[in-house]
């Protein structure tokens, strides 16, 4: 059984909406699964398909992009160094890995003007600036992001489909699920905290027979990808990436969770790792979120750069970055966050998970938080914002998450009474059932997905 991911979908309505007019760049971190997908979507929906991968594409095909006066040769050469005839309006060229090989991102402009065939773009890192910088972007391209794996795709794939549907349809009923159920799908949520959306991972959990271990292997394997781009591709600050990007769980651990640079450099100023911070949110491998001041109007309008958190892309790949092998193993950890008993860390996890979610839907990430200097610490924090994206009738959507079931609302109560007016709905999620009063919908984390 093939994984079956949501964006395959965006491929199809790409081809039938644009009709070769653009080309399409699939951004992503590494190892999410672009090449797997753009190779069956060129398998499914064309008479033919050559693709490009630039990690390995010979000095030959390089060389055909240094002259492209005569089309008619490109295509003839490209067609036979890859032993694949090319069809009029029928055939896809995919140039994978693009970024190793900007030219050929460059060459999309007449390519695409040409108008013989409709051409794929997959890039890990593609709009860092030092991968762009000599060359002129086309206009003749369209982007999409894609992500690992969320939890609709995790579920189905584990052969769940009927499970999803009935999620779906408790909450537009505004119901609970069903005692037995509501703890099965807690449980394959919180299996997919553990195993992530990396598609290697998956795929080893599953095959494995829904071994942890061999899927731990696999995310270890990407996390030294990960460090490797890291050495290879952010040069002259490389250490602070490197120093950030491994402080990571460090800085969810704690109770506001935000990054304090004072803990890596004495001399750390924001001012200073504004690039660094830029790469990691840029190369898709983490997710930054944003401190909103003033919730009032637009959140970017009012976002302070100097108060971020720093989640990571994938929390399956938090997992392994936070934990070694051995803590994994000897303190049985896989079965004390399957049990719902793993006092420290477990929050992070669930509220990183969640930040997947919001940013797999398109949504930026934002948090609040209120300074009293009478209590001297913060008296009102709010994991995270979402809005109704109206700019005329404007309407916040404040979203406090909790991994036990006991906890306070005593922060969302002062949010909600100082915005009041502002406020479309609250949502707390937690590992309890659907419940729902005048003022804020609790839903569980494998909710989400129906409610956003």
């Amino acid at each position: 059984m093939e994984i079956k991911r949501k964006i395959y979908k965006s491929l199809c309505e790409w081809k039938t909406t644009t009709n070769g007019k653009k080309a399409l760049l699939i951004e992503g971190a590494r190892r999410i699964g672009k090449s797997t997908v753009a190779e069956e979507f060129g398998k499914n929906e064309y008479r033919s398909y050559i693709l490009v991968d630039f990690n390995e594409a010979s000095s030959k095909v390089k060389k055909l992009f240094d002259n492209l006066t005569n089309l008619d040769i490109f295509f003839q050469d490209l067609s036979l160094e890859y032993n694949t005839r090319l069809y009029y309006r029928e055939s896809l060229i995919i140039f994978d890995e693009i970024q190793k090989f900007p030219k050929a991102r460059e060459a999309v402009k007449y390519l695409v003007k040409d108008g013989r065939y409709d051409f794929l773009e997959t890039g890990s890192l593609i709009s860092i600036r030092e991968n762009v910088e000599s060359i002129t972007i086309p206009s003749e391209e369209r982007k999409l992001k894609m992500y690992p794996l969320d939890f609709e795709e995790f579920t189905s794939y584990m052969g769940e489909d009927l499970l999803l549907d009935y999620i779906a349809e408790c909450y537009h009923k505004k119901v609970p699920l069903e005692r037995t159920m509501h703890d099965k799908a807690m449980r394959l949520f919180k299996e997919y905290i553990l195993v992530g959306g990396m598609p290697q991972a998956v795929l080893a959990y599953k095959n494995g027979s829904r071994d942890f271990a061999a899927a731990d292997v696999e995310k270890r394997d990407i996390l030294n990808l990960y460090r490797d781009d890291i050495k290879k591709s952010a040069k002259k600050y490389n250490s602070k990436v490197s120093a950030i990007f491994e402080n990571i769980p460090g800085y969810l651990s704690t109770h506001e969770k935000k990054i304090v640079l004072k803990e890596i450099d004495a001399a750390g100023t924001f001012d200073k790792y504004d690039e660094p911070l830029f790469w990691l949110d840029d190369s898709m491998i983490c997710n930054l979120c944003y401190k909103c001041t003033d919730p009032n109007v637009g959140f970017a309008l009012n976002k302070n750069d100097s108060a971020v958190k720093c989640y990571m892309g994938d929390t399956g790949l938090l997992v392994s970055l936070a934990f070694s092998e051995n803590e994994l193993a000897e303190n049985n950890l896989y079965k004390q966050i399957l049990d719902g008993k793993l006092s420290i860390n477990q929050g992070m996890l669930y509220e990183n998970a969640i930040a997947q979610m919001i940013v797999a839907k398109g949504k930026a990430l934002y948090f609040y938080t209120r300074y009293s200097i009478e209590k001297h610490r913060n008296d009102i924090e709010i994991d995270f914002l979402l809005s109704n994206e109206s700019k005329t009738k404007f309407k916040i959507i404040p979203l406090e998450v909790k991994s036990g079931s006991n906890y306070s609302t005593t922060s969302l109560k002062k949010f909600s009474d100082i915005y009041n007016q502002r406020i479309s709905k609250s949502f707390i999620i937690h590992p309890k059932t659907f419940s729902e009063t005048a003022d804020v919908i609790k839903i569980p984390p494998y909710m989400f997905f129906a409610a956003f």
